[in-house]
């Protein structure tokens, strides 16, 4: 699929700022199954400074400041993005094996996937995420076969709904309610998968606004987006056997398809937040947050609307 992105965001500020300094992951990453084809990143006022680096997990990140007062702050991303569907990918590893590959022994082969393993801010290590977890993860299960069980049951057993957390919701609070976004539900499903001993990282993005005629409309569209991905290494003594990283969307109940679009991954949402900074001034400040993706050949109408954790 060809796909415009649009993700526009706008700060109004009581006082005025005097300073700020941002950080901002908009730009879709390029993958196997993604590739970004035009991108532009508008910011206005004009930024005093501005510039772009890699980080450590391979999403592009751009750096700006603004060095004199202003009340308002409009940050436009607008990309064109072409998407393919991901392969059917199949795995005879259990989960227990995949476990065992990443235990720690002296003189082993360093996997850089084993940095997915420990607790991140957002989702640390509890018993909590064991015990909701153990029943997926029953004896000698292969690990995308129990992965896909856990996906279900959270879909299943949370109810998706705005109002109960904020960005800042600790993932144990959210496991506790049972209810929340899919950011929430993609920390509950990487910090079950890391408390079994599994790699996961979560995956920031967005889904199609307008499904295809006949297709249900997916849950969390018009905003940003959060699913999941584990890590499965290379069967031992098994000639060409698929490995990497396979996702899992706990919202929609579903692996992502071309009508997903890849922002950035990471830990958690701490590593791929769209905007973050410092700011000097500005005590009392409003966030409104617009998010449009659709088909090139179609026009999107961009509207902003009160910004929510999605």
């Amino acid at each position: 699929m060809l796909l415009r992105v649009i993700h526009e965001t706008l700060f109004d500020y009581v006082p005025a700022v005097k300073t700020a300094q941002h950080v901002a992951h908009l730009r879709p990453c390029e993958t196997p199954l993604q590739k970004v084809l035009q991108h532009t990143l508008t910011i206005t006022p004009e930024p005093a400074q501005r510039s772009e680096s890699v980080d450590i997990y391979g999403n592009l990140r751009t750096f700006f400041s603004l060095q004199s007062r202003h009340e308002e702050l409009k940050i436009v991303a607008d990309s064109l993005v072409m998407t393919s569907p991901p392969p059917s990918v199949a795995s005879v590893l259990t989960w227990e094996q995949v476990r065992e590959h990443f235990r720690y022994r002296r003189g082993a082969v360093y996997d850089p996937a084993a940095e997915f393993l420990f607790a991140s801010p957002y989702v640390p290590r509890h018993q909590n995420f064991l015990d909701y977890a153990s029943p997926s993860f029953t004896g000698e299960r292969p690990l995308l076969e129990a992965a896909r069980d856990l996906m279900t049951r959270i879909y299943t057993d949370f109810t998706y709904e705005t109002e109960v957390t904020e960005v800042s919701t600790p993932a144990l609070e959210s496991l506790e309610l049972r209810k929340g976004v899919c950011q929430d539900f993609a920390h509950i499903m990487v910090a079950c998968l890391r408390t079994m001993g599994l790699p996961a990282r979560y995956v920031s993005g967005y889904l199609l606004t307008e499904p295809p005629p006949g297709h249900p409309r997916l849950v969390g569209a018009d905003a940003s987006h959060a699913w999941v991905s584990v890590y499965v290494p290379p069967a031992p003594g098994v000639a060409d056997s698929w490995s990497g990283w396979c996702d899992f969307d706990p919202t929609n109940n579903r692996g992502p398809g071309e009508d997903y679009v890849t922002l950035a991954t990471g830990r958690d949402y701490s590593d791929v937040s769209p905007i973050r900074g410092v700011i000097h001034g500005g005590a009392n400040h409003t966030l409104d947050v617009g998010v449009t993706v659709v088909p090139l050949d179609r026009e999107p109408d961009v509207m902003l609307a009160p910004a929510t954790a999605s």
